[in-house]
């Protein structure tokens, strides 16, 4: 039984990275260099951490270019 979890638990985690990892292909990002993504990411956190504004601002961005893409 906990076999079971721990391997549905990986599963999901697995999961969720390849997602995030496809949010990279999204964005045009794909042949960036890691370091510069995780740089870009880890100041993005920053600032997001400060400033709600541009939290709702990035947000309206990622809904739009959704939004373009299932159409």
């Amino acid at each position: 039984m906990a076999r079971t979890r721990t391997s549905d638990a990986r599963k999901k985690d697995t999961r969720e990275k390849i997602e995030l990892g496809g949010l990279i292909v999204k964005a045009g990002l794909r042949y960036e260099k890691r370091a510069l993504l995780l740089g870009a990411l880890v100041e993005l956190r920053c600032r997001l951490k400060s400033d709600e504004g541009e939290r709702a601002r990035l947000i309206a961005i990622g809904v739009e270019v959704f939004s373009n893409d299932h159409e």
